[in-house]
Formats: structure tokens, sequence, C-alpha cells
């Protein structure tokens, strides 16, 4: 089982670790304590929230006009996997990432429901939107 410390979750959710906490009060998630007694929180829990709450999130960077970065960090929150292909999909804060690769990368890379992984996006494949402008903005 994949656990995360509160303040990666908290990171990946785009919460507070306060939020996190209350959340562990409220029994949505279950704490339990790593080797080193820090607390830590069900990757699967995590997932599962992500997942159940990713319409609700918002971009925060939705206001500014940029290029996204081509790592996104985030929690795996399905994986459905055969003999030879698997699609990945990751919810890396506000952003939901699927990916295709062979069930054998999934295992060499250890993937299951609430692991951490990173998606990294090949730049020349990114379509860069920018918010219609009106002439007097310009």
């Amino acid at each position: 089982m994949t656990q995360l410390r509160v303040r990666d979750a908290a990171a990946f959710l785009g919460i507070s670790d306060d939020t996190v906490r209350r959340l562990v009060d409220g029994g949505t998630f279950t704490r339990a304590t790593d080797d080193a007694g820090r607390a830590v929180v069900d990757g699967r829990e995590v997932a599962a929230y992500a997942r159940e709450r990713s319409s609700e999130l918002t971009d925060p960077a939705a206001a500014v006009t940029s290029s996204a970065r081509n790592r996104f960090v985030g929690i795996v929150t399905d994986l459905v996997v055969d003999t030879v292909m698997a699609q990945v999909e990751l919810q890396c804060g506000p952003h939901r990432v699927v990916s295709l690769m062979s069930a054998e990368a999934v295992r060499d890379l250890g993937l299951e429901i609430g692991s951490v992984a990173v998606a990294s996006v090949k730049a020349t494949m990114v379509a860069v939107e920018a918010p219609t402008r009106h002439e007097d903005e310009r």
C-alpha cells in the first residue's frame, strides 16, 4: 500500500495540510504512522478523493497567460492493465493526465492506484492556448 505524508497529499490535492488533517478527523482518510513516526494517509484513499472531486478543482493558473511546464507530478487514480498494454490515469492537481504505456513499464515502475508518479510531456506534442483578447485589450 502506498502511503503519502500529509503535506504531500495536500500538495497533490491542492489543499492545505490542515484540510487534510480535518479530512482525517472526519474519517475521509485513514491516518497511520510511517517508520519515522510521521503521519501518513493511504494513497488509494487520496486517489479516490481526487478522482471524486476532480471536476470541482480550479486551475490556479487559469488567469495567467503562460505555457504549462512539461512535468506534472500527481498520484495514480486509475490503472487498466492487460497482458501487453496499460492505461494509467494521474490526477495532477486540477489536471487529469492519461497515458498509454506497456504493461511491462507499469510493472517496472511499480505503479498502483495511489502511487506518486510524474507525467512528462513531449513539448512538440503540446498545444498552447491563450484566452481570446478583445481589440481594446491588445
